[in-house]
Parts: C-alpha cells; structure tokens; sequence
C-alpha cells in the first residue's frame, strides 16, 4: 500500500509537466526530493514501479543529463487497487487519507465512487454445502467513536448500537406500539411510580452469559451516576432506585409520575449492558460491545465496523449473515450534499447485482422521520435579543420577509446592530454561515463559534452566545425529544417564559394520553414563536433509497432501516425435483 501512496505522491508532483506521452524528464536527485528518501531508495521505488508495470523507466547518465519516466497506467486504478488493499487490512481511512491528500482534482473521487458502488452492497458467497453467505457492505460519513448506549452522540452510532443492544421494551416498526422485548411483560402501580418487568429467561449475551436482572440494575445506576447533562437526563433523574426482586424480575421505582417513562425505555439510551461491561473498562467497550442484539461486534476501527448475525438472538436469527459498514470522507452518488445530519448515508442500500443506470433503477422511499433545523434566540443573555422587536426583525430577515419597522432605539439601552454570536456544532456549521449571510445582508455582524458536541453542550457555550442552531430528529420518539429539547431551550430564555415552559413540561409529564401531549408541545412552540425566540430553518425528510431486489425493508422506530429483517433472494435458484 505505500507503493500506492508513493505513485499517487509521483504522479501529483508531475501533473504540470506530463508531455501527450504521459512522459516527464527527470532526476534521481528529483525523485529522491519527491519520495523523501535516498538516492539508493528511490531508484528501488522506482525498479519496484516498473516490475508492477505502473511506470517505464529509461535511465541516462551524465552530468546534466535527465531520465525518462513514462506512466503506463492511470492515478484512479492505482487509487482502486490501494483501497482494496485497504479494505483486506481493515484499513480504508490511511488509503482514503493518502487518495485526497494526492488528488488534485475530483476526478479521482468520481472514479473511485463508481467503484465504490460496487463494492457496496449485497454480495453473496455460496459455500460448498451450498449455504449462501450473504453480506452487506454499507457506506456512512459520519465517523462512530462508540457503540456505548451511555455515550452515543450522532444518528450513525444509534443505527448501529439499535442492532447490538435491546432494551426492555421497543416500538413496532409499522404501528409504533410498545412491545414487550428484553421483558416479555410488565406493571405498573397505581400511583404510576412504581414498574416492575419481567424479564425472558434464558436471554444470551454475545459472550454467552444469560441476561438477569442485576444487569438491568447495573444498566441504569451507570445512566445515573454518569456525568454532564446526556439526552433524556430528565427521565434518568426521575428514577430513585432500581431493585432486582429475583434474577428475572427487577422494579424501578420513580420520584414522581411520569408517562414518557416507557417511551425512554425504548431508545438506544437505555439499551441494557452487562454487568461491570464484561470487564473491559469504558473506553474499551465502546469499540468492543457486548449486548443481547441481532448482531454482534467483531471489528471496529475508525473506518470500519463489521457485524455478524448472533444466531442464538431471542428474536430471531437476522437474515443477513454479516454487515460491514464503512466510513467515507465523501458523499456517494445517490447522496444530496447536505445530509450531513441525516441517516441517508446509511440508508441506502447498493445492490451491484441489478444493472443498468444507477440513479434510475434504485426506489426511493421515504421513512416516518425527518429533520427539523431551527435557530433559538438566548435572551437569558444581558443584550439586544431581549428586545422582542429586534427579534422580529431578525426572523423576519431569516424568513425573507419584509423586515418591519426599525427598532426606536431611544429608550432601549441595547444596541439593534451589535455584532450576534452563533452557536453551533462543526457539522452544522453550513447552516449557521447561510444564517450568518442573511443576517449580514440585513446589516447585522455575526460570529459563529462551532464547538464539538461535548462541548456545545456545556450550558456556558450556549449562554454567551445570541443565537444557537438546533435540529430535532422527528420520529417515533419525538415527544421524548421535545421533552428534552424545550428544557433546553428554558434555560435561554427570559424568566416568565421559563416558568410557563417548565410548568407545561410537568404537566406533560404526568398526562397519559399522547394526543394531549402533542397539543401541550405545540402550544409551547407556538407560544416560542410568536415570541420571536425560535424559527424553523427548515425540516426534510429522511429519505431511503434500495434496489428492487432488496427483501424485507421497513423502518425502526427511529426511521432506519432494520437490518434485522432485510434480505436477499438466491443469486440463482435451485431446479425443482422433477
């Protein structure tokens, strides 16, 4: 693989000075410059080219005299057979790293995209028991750090821990519904407070041990003990104790009634892990997990996360008999150019089997979910958002309306152009420069401060700034996440619209029927926005596309693919018995 890089680094430096021959006169003294080597190094590099037949040399001594270097083959197969290489060793990032550092223009990114479609995909191995392997190989752009419930931060990661881990109860794909699943029943008391579950016996972990009850008390005293403000915290506080009654029955027993309670027990968050993580510490479970899934863990680099069906699964084996799913630094083809924060990427799945063109073969279908972005005003901040007209004219010049009147500034202490910090994450900061423009084109100033997600989501980075980017991911568990989403919010803006939002989020706690919930979240947006504390940049749905050969695609509760259920037909069918 570094003879690729070398090639790759070669043919960069001679791109100016290729003759129609893809010829170039030079120098040892050259090339060793090139490679960063010897003289006595470069000449084998160069030997090693042309045995592979990648380059044909044609030496002449002398003083002043320069050689010939003809280049026998393109920088885009070099590319190709690098990142084969790449995916053999399980190291994709070093070729993909070393391919972008080298090309100087997209030209090379196209070629290896249309290789990477075939690659991708459903590809099936027949063995000689005549038993198809089938494996699916999928691309994603965000990067996984962890596959840990507790430290799950982007989409990508809680599509693929959804298939590692289960909890206690999960959503039907088509209805919603909670159903049973690590526990096949449970109750709950009059006072709403107190949920005891019965677990099924005999569930295996990917090491082989048997699921029981300390394990789900050990699962949720680490949610509880764990620092920072995390998604659905509030429910986690909720929690006084939890209690193992007998090794199949554990009892959760709340501060006060809440109905959201179930619905969190169906989120990633809460996916249930072994006791003590199997021993290997934090860090290392992250990479090395261990649940009770469909699938479990047997690799996972920062480039490449491979799955293998758990056959003795309580559910029911998977389909599939193994998933590789591959982080890119680029969009593939059928990929918009700004899903940065969707699950598109993961979504689509490439089968090389169906020929044809590509883009009008594939089926698009869209999930349940989709993606809100919107921008909140922090006038819990001392400066001129907490002038309500100000905050008019500033949506209004996000929402290209006619701005209204200018702000009669002669009894207002706060200057109307001071120049507006941006909060945001770096994935979203496309957003928050297209904010920025509109804003500068109304005359105001803007600075964008885009800080990682552990730290965006520290109170400080939100308090000092004017304006902060958001987006909520609308699915199945939506109330959950406007729940967590407006106690946010609370905490940025004035005093009596904190203690109206707070109020309504008990109430919303304590109501049983989702229908009244959903009334009682609208109102509070509503209210925000006539406000001016909060706009709707835009909303889009999450999109899937897949080829009609696929089998068996239905969407989670979160709006992903479920990889438990997709297959694919034979590659060819057996005769019938005549």
């Amino acid at each position: 693989m570094k003879l690729h890089a070398q090639f790759l680094r070669l043919h960069s430096h001679a791109a100016d000075n290729k003759d129609e021959n893809h010829t170039i006169e030079t120098t040892l003294d050259e090339l060793a410059a090139i490679f960063d080597c010897t003289h006595r190094n470069a000449l084998m590099i160069i030997q090693k080219m042309e045995q592979h037949d990648w380059i044909q040399w044609t030496p002449r001594r002398g003083r002043g005299r320069r050689s010939s270097l003809r280049f026998l083959i393109q920088p885009e197969d070099i590319a190709v057979q690098s990142m084969m290489q790449a995916i053999d060793r399980h190291d994709i990032k070093r070729a993909l790293d070393e391919i972008r550092v080298h090309s100087r223009s997209s030209t090379m990114q196209e070629h290896l995209q249309g290789w990477l479609l075939n690659y991708f995909g459903h590809h099936a191995e027949v063995r000689s028991d005549q038993q198809q392997i089938d494996t699916l190989r999928l691309p994603i752009r965000q990067q996984l750090y962890t596959l840990d419930p507790l430290y799950l931060n982007w989409l990508a990661e809680s599509f693929v821990s959804s298939h590692v881990f289960d909890g206690l109860a999960r959503r039907a794909n088509e209805s919603g519904e909670i159903l049973p699943g690590l526990a096949h029943a449970w109750e709950v008391d009059t006072t709403r407070t107190q949920w005891t579950f019965f677990l099924r016996k005999e569930v295996l972990f990917h090491n082989g041990k048997i699921l029981s009850a300390e394990d789900v008390v050990y699962t949720f005293e680490r949610l509880s003990r764990a620092p920072g403000r995390r998604l659905y915290h509030f429910i986690v506080r909720q929690i006084q104790h939890v209690q193992a009654l007998s090794p199949t029955i554990v009892r959760f027993v709340l501060k006060e009634p809440n109905e959201l309670f179930l619905s969190f027990l169906c989120t990633s968050r809460a996916a249930i892990v072994p006791r003590e993580l199997n021993q290997v510490g934090e860090a290392a479970f992250g990479i090395r997990p261990v649940g009770t899934g469909a699938f479990k863990v047997t690799e996972m680099n920062e480039s490449l996360c491979t799955l293998e069906a758990f056959a003795p699964y309580f559910q029911g084996r998977a389909h599939l008999d193994r998933v590789e799913i591959v982080q890119l630094p680029w969009a593939t083809k059928l990929e918009s150019s700004d899903t940065e924060d969707t699950a598109s990427s993961f979504h689509i799945i490439h089968n090389p089997v169906s020929a044809g063109d590509t883009d009008t073969a594939w089926s698009q279908i869209h999930s349940a979910a989709s993606v809100r972005k919107f921008i909140t005003c922090n006038t819990h901040k001392d400066g001129p958002l907490r002038n309500s007209e100000i905050r008019a004219r500033i949506v209004a010049c996000l929402d290209h309306r006619s701005l209204p009147p200018a702000v009669d500034s002669s009894n207002d202490s706060y200057e109307p152009l001071a120049a507006l910090q941006i909060a945001t994450i770096p994935e979203y900061k496309a957003d928050a420069d297209r904010v920025a423009a509109q804003l500068e084109s109304c005359g105001y100033t803007c600075n964008i401060v885009a800080a990682s997600m552990n730290e965006f989501k520290s109170s400080s980075i939100r308090m000092e700034s004017d304006l902060i980017i958001f987006s909520l991911f609308r699915d199945r568990d939506e109330q959950l996440r406007l729940f967590d989403l407006y106690l946010n919010v609370s905490g940025h803006v004035e005093p009596h619209s904190r203690v109206d939002i707070e109020r309504l989020l008990r109430e919303i706690a304590r109501e049983a029927d989702h229908t009244v919930r959903a009334q009682q979240f609208e109102h509070i947006e509503t209210r925000l926005m006539d406000e001016h504390q909060l706009h709707i940049l835009y909303e889009k749905p999450v999109q899937t596309a897949y080829l009609p050969s696929v089998r068996g695609v239905s969407f989670n509760s979160q709006g992903w693919v479920d990889l438990r259920h997709v297959w694919f037909p034979p590659a060819q069918l057996p005769a019938p018995h005549s």
